[in-house]
This record gives C-alpha cells, sequence and structure tokens, in this order.
C-alpha cells in the first residue's frame, strides 16, 4: 500500500500540475518495458502482486463516487421531470433546472473533470500493471480483473462524457491528447474497444454487483451500442440548431442496434441475471447491491456514507431535504434540494396506468411520520409529490436516515435496462412482435397490461415508468431527438399558467411562494430550452483554470 501512495503522490502531482495537458509520445516521458536505461523498470513503477494491482485500479472509483448525486443534476433536472430549489436562484441547481447552466456551473465543471480524473488515474494503473506483467510480479488472473476493471471504467466514463459533451479528448496508456477533441465515431469506436477487451478479462457475475463482471461490459456495450446507433449529433449538426428551440430529424444506424441486441442477449442467455419480483425492493439501504440475491442489480457505485468514501451518494438527501417539515401536517414549509416538476408527473401516470406498482414508488402522494403517526400530503395545494426512489423506504419504522448517511449505492445499470434496451433496439428495427417478450417481463412484473407489438411511443414511455428519476430522463431525449419537444411539455402543467406568476388568492402566503417558484422554474425550462442543450458546455477546472479543450461547444 506504501508503493501505491508513492506512485499515486508522483502521478497526481504532475496530472494537477499540467491540468491534463497533452500525453507525450516521446519515450522519454512514456518509457515501454524492454526500453533502455531511460525505460528500466523499477519498484517505483510496478506492484508487487494481484491484491495491490486491484487496489491500485480500485483508486479510480475516488472519482466516480463524488458524482452519484451530481448526475442527477444535469441529467434529471436538464428535462421536465425535476426542479431544483438548491439555494438562490444563482446556485448550481437551480440554473440546471431552469436551462442557463455555463462553463462555470459547478455541477458541469464537477462531473467532467472527475470523469477525466477517473480515466487519467485508469491509464495509469493500466500502465503500472502492464509493467507489473512483464516483472511476472501479477498473474495472468490478477492481471485481468485489474486490467479489465480499468478498462470497464475508462469506457464507462468516456461514454457518460460522450452523451453529454460530444466530441471530446481520447487518451490512453497509449498516449493521445486530452486537450484535442475527437470526432464522435472515434470516441464511440474507443469505448466499444474498451469494453470488448474488459468483456474477454472479466469474470461471469457473482452476484456482486460492485464487482464489474464480463455480463456488466456486455450490458454497457448494449447501452453504447443502442446510443451510438441513434446517431449522436455532430458538433456541426447542433451548431446549425444552437439557437432553435426546433429539434433534429431522428435518424439511426441499423448495424449498430444489431449489436445492441447482441449483447443484450449475452446478457439474457447468461441466466446470471434476472428480475426482482418485487420492483419497490431494488432500492434502499436494506436492497443495495443486490442483498435480496435476486441479481437484478448488474453494477453498483459503492458508498458508505460522507464520513467513508470520497462523497457520500447524496441522492436521498437531495429529494427528501427536510422529511415531515413539508406536506400537509408538516411544521414547516421547508424546499428540496430538488423537486418533482409538478403535479402532472404523477397525474397523467396515474390516468394512463392506474394499476402500476411503479407508480407508488416513483411518486410519493402521502408519507406517515413513524415517530408521530401522523399523514403528510404532498400534492397541491399543499406541494408537489415527492421523488419516491429519493426517500429510503427499506426500513419500516425509521425517519429516513439516509438523509445524513448518505450510504445507499448508486445503480449504474440493473438488468431490467439490459430487457428494455433490446426491446427498443428491435422496435427501431421494425422487428416489433420480437420486442414483445423482454417488453412484456417489466410490464408483468409492474402489474399492468402485455402487448403483442410494443410501439415506439409505447418504448419510449415504458422508460418512464421503469426509470424515471435513475438518472436517464436526458440521455433518451438526446437519443430519439426530442429534448425541446420534451421539455416543452411543462407548458401543459398545473402551475405552468400565468395564473401562477402571482399564486393562487385561496393559497395561504407560503402555498402562493412555494408554487409561484415552481411556476418560474416550469415558465424557465420552456422558454430557455434550445438546440445547444443537446450539449453541456465544455466548463473549466476543478480550481477554474480553463482546461485548453477546444473549440467550446456551440451557443455557450
Amino acid at each position: 500500500m506504501k508503493k501505491k501512495n508513492l506512485i499515486f503522490a508522483a502521478f497526481w502531482a504532475a496530472v494537477f500540475s499540467v491540468s491534463f495537458t497533452a500525453c507525450s509520445d516521446d519515450p522519454e516521458t512514456n518509457p515501454a518495458p524492454g526500453g533502455g536505461d531511460d525505460t528500466q523498470l523499477t519498484d517505483k513503477n510496478v506492484v508487487a502482486d494481484d491484491a495491490s494491482a486491484l487496489a491500485l485500479v480500485n483508486g479510480v472509483y475516488s472519482h466516480w463516487q463524488p458524482l452519484s448525486s451530481s448526475f442527477s443534476f444535469i441529467i434529471e433536472l436538464n428535462s421536465n421531470k425535476l426542479i431544483s430549489f438548491e439555494g438562490e436562484e444563482s446556485k448550481e441547481g437551480p440554473l440546471n433546472s431552469r436551462f442557463e447552466q455555463g462553463p462555470d456551473t459547478w455541477y458541469q465543471v464537477k462531473v467532467f473533470n472527475h470523469l477525466l480524473l477517473s480515466i487519467a488515474q485508469a491509464n495509469e494503473a493500466i500502465t503500472t500493471i502492464n509493467n507489473s506483467l512483464a516483472q511476472n510480479k501479477v498473474s495472468q488472473a490478477g492481471y485481468n480483473a485489474a486490467v479489465g476493471k480499468a478498462k470497464f471504467l475508462r469506457a464507462l466514463a468516456n461514454l457518460k462524457l460522450a452523451q453529454l459533451w460530444g466530441e471530446i479528448p481520447i487518451f490512453t496508456e497509449n498516449g493521445g491528447s486530452t486537450t484535442e477533441r475527437k470526432p464522435i465515431d472515434e470516441v464511440f469506436a474507443q469505448i466499444i474497444s474498451d469494453l470488448t477487451d474488459a468483456e474477454t478479462l472479466l469474470l461471469n457475475y457473482n452476484g456482486d454487483p460492485r464487482v464489474p463482471s464480463k455480463q456488466a461490459a456486455q450490458g454497457i456495450l448494449a447501452r453504447t451500442y443502442l446510443v451510438w446507433g441513434d446517431n449522436p449529433l455532430s458538433e456541426a449538426e447542433v451548431q446549425a440548431i444552437a439557437d432553435s428551440q426546433e429539434d433534429p430529424v431522428f435518424s439511426k444506424t441499423d448495424a449498430r442496434l444489431e449489436k445492441a441486441i447482441e449483447y443484450a442477449d449475452k446478457v439474457i442467455d447468461s441466466g446470471l441475471l434476472a428480475l426482482d419480483p418485487e420492483y419497490e425492493k431494488l432500492f434502499g439501504r436494506e436492497y443495495e447491491s443486490n442483498k435480496r440475491g435476486t441479481n437484478e442489480h448488474l453494477f453498483t457505485i459503492a458508498h458508505d456514507g460522507d464520513k467513508l468514501d470520497a462523497q457520500g451518494n447524496h441522492q436521498t438527501h437531495c429529494s427528501w431535504t427536510f422529511p415531515f417539515q413539508n406536506g400537509e401536517n408538516g411544521k414547516g414549509y421547508r424546499q428540496n434540494h430538488t423537486e418533482v416538476a409538478d403535479d402532472d408527473l404523477y397525474d397523467d401516470w396515474k390516468a394512463e396506468q392506474p394499476d402500476d406498482k411503479r407508480l407508488a414508488k416513483t411518486y410519493l402522494t402521502e408519507i406517515v411520520n413513524p415517530e408521530t403517526g401522523l399523514l403528510h400530503h404532498y400534492y397541491s395545494p399543499v406541494y408537489t409529490p415527492v421523488n419516491g426512489k429519493g426517500v429510503d423506504q427499506s426500513y419500516e419504522n425509521a425517519e429516513n436516515l439516509e438523509i445524513t448517511q448518505n450510504s445507499v449505492d448508486r445503480i449504474e445499470i440493473r438488468y431490467a435496462e439490459v430487457l428494455l434496451t433490446k426491446a427498443e433496439a428491435l422496435v427501431q428495427l421494425g422487428r416489433n412482435s420480437e420486442a414483445a417478450e423482454p417488453f412484456n417481463e417489466l410490464r408483468k412484473r409492474a402489474g399492468i397490461e402485455t402487448v403483442a407489438a410494443p410501439t415506439f411511443d409505447q418504448i419510449k414511455r415504458e422508460w418512464d415508468y421503469e426509470f424515471t428519476y435513475e438518472q436517464f430522463s436526458l440521455y433518451n431525449n438526446l437519443r430519439w431527438k426530442d429534448l425541446i419537444a420534451s421539455v416543452q411539455k411543462v407548458g401543459s402543467y398545473k402551475h405552468f399558467d400565468a395564473h401562477w406568476e402571482h399564486g393562487d388568492v385561496s393559497y395561504t402566503t407560503e402555498q402562493r411562494a412555494f408554487f409561484e417558484k415552481v411556476h418560474n422554474h416550469l415558465l424557465a425550462k420552456y422558454n430557455n430550452v434550445r438546440g445547444r442543450h443537446y450539449r453541456q458546455p465544455i466548463p473549466t477546472g476543478l480550481s477554474g483554470e480553463e482546461l485548453g479543450i477546444a473549440p467550446q461547444n456551440p451557443g455557450y
């Protein structure tokens, strides 16, 4: 461990001093095994054994843990589903809620930089472990586990960067620039390369989703091919619509969609994964990371809480910041860091699928305070519904300790996504009747009607039913090229109407103030969303420095 810390101390000093400067192809700065004196391997650039090789790669997670809740502040707030009252309107949460983010908005800065740092750290680990293998310090099995994990995490970071920022720099242990943005197809080719390597190197899923597995790599490959198959926009295409409120035309590449089906089938045919029969028991402390042994969680980011890991998972805290101080019987009127955008999200779903078991988990309109026995209603004119996936309901008689502990693991991918990915790819290819089997597995668990041949619109709605507030909203709108139309659905929401600019006189002062704020956020979403929001702004570094990545995305 001491040796590993010395390696990282030197590594991070170099990384931060150059602020992501380009990797050099000079052999004197990137020594290769087997070279002359300048490339001699020493105990400073190898690890001693399999355990230390794996520990080296596990250090990459220090950049993933701070992002578990931060992803929601981009992916869910940049949609019609969530608004943020986290501080003043000039703060980072409200800026994203109102589509007013810029290069210095903290959540964009945080996510972008930590993902780049995770890639840099994965690269360093791969180089070190390659050296260790050459020196017979690690076994082939140890090498496979460590490098497979590093490539899996590197691919996942690049995928998220590409989905949110488009063309990005690509740099690996073999070099590459950290400032030169690569064409989108080159980015996806690197992601695919890393994931196929990881698929080969990693072992089968063993029931522990905190450990990347062969099936986790296959599941992310299915996701990647679906994203790539829906033809991500190029910089020029975004430039053409940057100031417009018209969505681009949807297009697809069938060969990539076929690959999405192929990799989804690999996961399905392995027989190692399954849907948990009880949807509501997928979320919360008691159920995190497959504690039930039902094998639906495919890959998760581990959290032990604020005091132990790099940063706790604040999704629960942000959704349920002030428990039982709001709603009917609340003693105050405090605003959560993130709020459900309006009653309509609950109402529309209930009108469409009143028997859907997922609705009551996703939107909470009534919650009993176990300490007082009082029933709190979360619905206008008192409040808006509460994001149920941000309330730990796994302990029956506890006042949601997770708002201070922040220790629930974040689910990156679960088996349900694999099934719906396959179903969607089949529907996009016109093979709707074949899509019925994976599609209906989700519907049967939810207790709603099955269909003989799902339509594309039904597929899209099923993503909402199954995954709302699980960090999919923006990603799906970007794929389907309906971001602007989807966000502008808020124009039909109850509190969008101009009447709410000054509130309803029948409401209390506190109620009027709350729903005026809801109205202002809905109005801002509707008016501010533009074609430029198909990309996030290239941000500054963590300390506000310029990263040298150019050009800036259109419209920022």
